[in-house]
């Protein structure tokens, strides 16, 4: 994915995401805030990764948006901080030490091969039935893991056995322009 947003357009995200996440941990706020700024009004989907002391504590997104961009990642760094069920809502003193990344993504292409899915490049969001997982771009990376062990992770997150994108499942792929604190 080419790089959508300038340096500047990607720090004013990173601070209207951290004002948010402090305002809404300690009032139940969401400030109000209008950009100007090219990038920030365009309708992609979103990713809002937050982090207390270097570790995941929360990560939601979308893959659509009906709102410029800075008002989705408004909704989606509340999201993260206060309402991802893997972890309890931010408190206060979880303010001290949080990181924020953001990744703005391209839209999804449903996959006709797995051999199209390029690990660091791509992330992998997973549907069967009911069953939906995904897991964006850097995840791979981070972990060192390759295309099927991408798969049975995305698998995994999707709730279903580890090897399920073997079988029927829909499959798509998305890039993104990830950038953080």
């Amino acid at each position: 994915m080419s790089d959508l947003l300038t340096r500047k357009e990607q720090e004013e995200l990173l601070k209207i995401a951290r004002e948010t996440v402090i305002e809404y941990v300690t009032n139940r706020k969401v400030p109000t805030i209008v950009s100007t700024l090219p990038g920030l009004n365009l309708h992609s989907g979103c990713f809002v990764t937050v982090k207390l002391k270097g570790e995941l504590r929360g990560c939601i997104g979308n893959f659509v948006s009906d709102q410029p961009l800075y008002l989705l990642v408004q909704e989606m760094a509340v999201s993260a901080a206060t309402r991802d069920p893997r972890f309890y809502p931010m408190k206060p003193e979880d303010l001290a030490d949080f990181t924020l990344d953001i990744s703005v993504l391209s839209p999804l292409e449903k996959t006709a091969s797995v051999d199209e899915i390029q690990v660091g490049t791509h992330g992998i969001f997973i549907v069967k039935g009911s069953s939906r997982g995904v897991l964006l771009p850097q995840v791979a990376t981070e972990y060192g893991w390759n295309r099927d062990q991408f798969l049975q992770h995305t698998c995994i997150k999707a709730g279903l056995p580890q090897d399920a994108w073997q079988g029927e499942c829909d499959i798509y792929i998305f890039s993104a322009q990830v950038f953080g604190e």
